[in-house]
């Protein structure tokens, strides 16, 4: 009897082991990360910097897989869209050398849908790696419903760590998913994909977030069970790196969770300018006990090129010679690129160029996009227009951003910089089609705009407009320190300049240039104290 009874404790015994989860311990790991890389292949020069590319990516991952502990591999999102290895290839330039690379895990981000659900699929399909959106329902897609996972989980050092990852709920405003594709509440779903990782045991979870900056700052505090966010959307450089621009925020960004948890939130940059990388070490609790050499490593020259990335890259690269010849519009009559005079400020190019901008984000809100006289580097012969010669009018690779301001806002941006005029143009922004404004230059510097309107209206102080800018002008370029320093809603949408101008062009077929009269210069010069 006695044998029995202890036979049947010990079976008891060994079910109990299967069933519960062995007990964790610590452990260090070490995140390397990327995001909005945006299909950025090769090395590119912008303003003189020569970063990127993804053989010199592969020479950093490497590096660090061979000298810190339990490295994972992961990308926040927007693999897709941005340079002509996406056009020709849909993303699958790209997914070759991240399964070559051996990225875990991807989030979804809002460009993974702007070629539809097929394309997406046929990534996924391939991937080497899950993509991951706990706030996305695929469920009613045929091509997604079973490529696409809230969550996942990897073995790191015999220890489990999972991967949740989210997409920004913007997504039906800003892309193109299609009718199938559903967003749920983000909290609700990422909370809930968490809680069944930590039900199974899982007590380390890093959110693969693909939501912005500022709104990971503002989710953490509202999560239970979340360690670290790797995110991406708001292309964020985070933490001081010598030769880097000012950050937005400290690398990592530290806060606590709904249980006074450290949570650690992470940014690398955009177009893989940056790995990310941060040695993150847990407790036999899970929760985060410290980090370390933690900062984003930039891709430079100094970094040498990984001979197989590099040779996979030349091979992609030889298709894009016949993109480039590849004709996207036609002019009867050519489009001129016209300089500023003191009485003629209308710029048929700019027009050209600014409604490109607006029709590229006017589903996502903004009602008027401006471009910068120094953003139109050249005109258009009468004729066919090939790609390059598109390439010769927008050829700097901004992003397009949109700023929410105030009427009041809006026309300070606008007297920012003209002061120089008549003599000097180059500050003066270019309106899209229905935004107008006069520019007295017989009035002080500052007191210069008159009869502004926007969509046919006049403007008023207090309402808010959503603007369209080039990065260059967000960032504070050409003098526009107001733009970069407004405090409302801002976001980069990730579309090239030279994207949305081709699309135009071939929405438009053909394109003709005309004096619209968008900006009017009227008034004689104040006199200087000289001239008194």
């Amino acid at each position: 009897m006695k044998k029995a009874l202890s036979g049947a404790v010990l079976v008891l015994v060994l079910l109990a082991a299967q069933a519960w989860p062995a007990l964790a311990k610590a452990i260090t790991i070490t995140i390397l990360h990327t995001n909005d890389m945006h299909a950025h292949v090769e090395e590119f020069t912008q303003r003189g910097h020569e970063m990127g590319g993804y053989a010199r990516q592969a020479t950093l991952i490497e590096r660090f897989r061979a000298s810190d502990p339990n490295p994972i591999l992961l990308s926040a999102g927007d693999t897709f869209q941005g340079t002509l290895y996406f056009n020709v290839y849909h993303g699958l330039a790209d997914l070759a050398f991240m399964n070559y690379a051996g990225y875990q895990a991807m989030a979804v981000g809002n460009h993974e849908f702007d070629r539809g659900s097929a394309v997406l699929a046929r990534f996924a399909s391939l991937a080497r790696f899950p993509l991951l959106a706990a706030n996305l329902d695929v469920s009613g897609d045929k091509d997604l419903a079973a490529l696409i996972k809230p969550y996942t989980v990897l073995e790191v050092g015999g220890e489990r760590v999972g991967i949740v990852g989210a997409i920004t709920p913007e997504l039906l405003r800003i892309s193109v998913p299609g009718p199938e594709v559903k967003l749920k509440d983000l909290l609700t779903s990422v909370q809930g994909a968490v809680d069944k990782l930590t039900r199974a045991g899982v007590d380390k979870i890093i959110l693969l977030s693909h939501i912005g900056y500022d709104a990971d700052k503002a989710l953490a505090p509202q999560l239970r069970g979340v360690d670290v966010i790797v995110g991406g959307h708001s292309h964020t450089l985070l933490g001081t790196v010598p030769g880097l621009p000012q950050p937005a925020g400290p690398y990592p960004t530290v806060l606590k969770d709904l249980d006074g948890n450290t949570v650690l939130v992470v940014q690398a940059w955009d177009w893989g300018r940056v790995l990310g990388r941060i040695e993150v070490s847990f407790d036999d609790a899970g929760h985060v006990a410290s980090w370390a050499d933690a900062l984003p490593v930039p891709v430079v020259p100094s970094v040498p090129e990984d001979p197989t990335v590099k040779s996979m890259v030349a091979a992609f690269s030889l298709p894009l010679a016949a993109a480039r010849d590849q004709i996207v519009g036609h002019t009867l009559t050519g489009v001129a690129r016209t300089r500023v005079t003191p009485r003629h400020a209308d710029n048929p190019m700019a027009d050209v160029i600014t409604d490109a901008m607006l029709a590229a984000t006017e589903k996502a809100g903004s009602v008027a996009a401006f471009v910068n006289s120094g953003g139109v580097r050249a005109g258009l012969e009468p004729g066919p227009i090939t790609y390059g010669e598109a390439v010769t009018v927008q050829p700097f690779n901004n992003t397009l951003v949109q700023l929410d301001l105030t009427g009041a806002e809006l026309k300070a941006m606008l007297e920012e910089t003209l002061g120089g005029l008549p003599e000097n143009g180059s500050g003066l922004l270019f309106p899209s089609r229905g935004t107008s404004y006069v520019i007295d230059i017989g009035k002080p510097a500052g007191e210069r705009v008159e009869d502004l309107e926007v969509g046919g209206q006049p403007v008023k102080a207090g309402a808010t407009y959503r603007i369209t800018v080039p990065s260059f002008i967000a960032g504070g370029g050409d003098g526009h320190s107001l733009a970069k320093n407004a405090r409302g809603y801002r976001y980069d949408t990730g579309i090239l300049d030279i994207d949305a101008f081709v699309d135009f062009l071939k929405a438009h077929d053909p394109i003709n240039g005309q004096l619209e009269g968008r900006v009017s210069i009227v008034g004689a010069p104040a006199r200087t104290r000289r001239e008194r």
